[in-house]
């Protein structure tokens, strides 16, 4: 904002006088119409999301020993779940959305994905096990760094080898865009960000660019 410096002479008001031909209520217009909103990364920032650049996003997630943590591991789910009440409040997730506890501060392997169907699904101690050969390649954003998106391939199914708070072991098969959902935020318990998966030529596509871009395709291919 620019601040006018009013030179006054003694006997001169203490209000200094408005300029000639503009209106008080009309600046106070232009003032607020050419304010500068704050960025999509930003206003993730600003519920308690971790940004890009923080050594914790790079970071592997360490267990919980349970069921002896599992008071803990609860209490990490219950706080991922109001960071992701946040979240959705400043933005429709059409696809659906993940956080995952590094994103929030805290290096343990929890994480916590709501589906485009409605389902919420809580994943501690999470591994991939498997991943079929059909492979996808799709838009992803990621709340640490929510000024772009970025083309990903991932598998269309998943494995995963999870356990519930009692500690009991559990293998879910994922698959489709839950499989997607699942295995981004699986990569920020394992330190890896998506961009660690896009093709080496792949540019990150600012928001306002890739806006109505949704494209999809489906392929197989050999793994090393």
């Amino acid at each position: 904002m620019k601040h006018e410096h009013i030179d006054r002479r003694p006997g001169d008001s203490a209000a200094p006088a408005r300029p000639t031909g503009v209106p008080t209520q009309r600046r106070a217009r232009f003032r607020a119409d050419n304010s500068t909103p704050p960025t999509p990364s930003a206003r993730m920032a600003a519920i308690g999301i971790v940004q890009d650049g923080a050594p914790i996003l790079n970071a592997v997630a360490r267990e919980f020993d349970l069921p002896r943590e599992a008071d803990a591991a609860r209490r990490l789910l219950d706080r991922l779940a109001v960071v992701a009440d946040r979240a959705t409040g400043l933005h429709v997730f059409a696809k659906g959305m993940g956080i995952a506890a590094p994103q929030v501060g805290v290096g343990r392997r929890a994480a916590l994905v709501r589906t485009a169907t409605g389902r919420t699904l809580t994943l501690v101690n999470p591994t991939v096990a498997e991943e079929s050969e059909d492979l996808d390649e799709q838009y992803e954003g990621c709340l640490s760094f929510f000024d772009v998106r970025g083309m990903v391939v991932r598998p269309v199914t998943i494995v995963v080898r999870h356990q519930d708070l009692a500690g009991r072991p559990l293998v879910t098969t994922f698959a489709e865009a839950d499989a997607r959902l699942v295995g981004h935020e699986i990569d920020h318990l394992d330190g890896r960000l998506y961009r660690g998966r896009m093709a080496p030529d792949a540019l990150l596509v600012p928001v306002a660019q890739y806006r109505g871009t949704g494209q999809r395709w489906t392929f197989r291919t050999a793994r090393p």
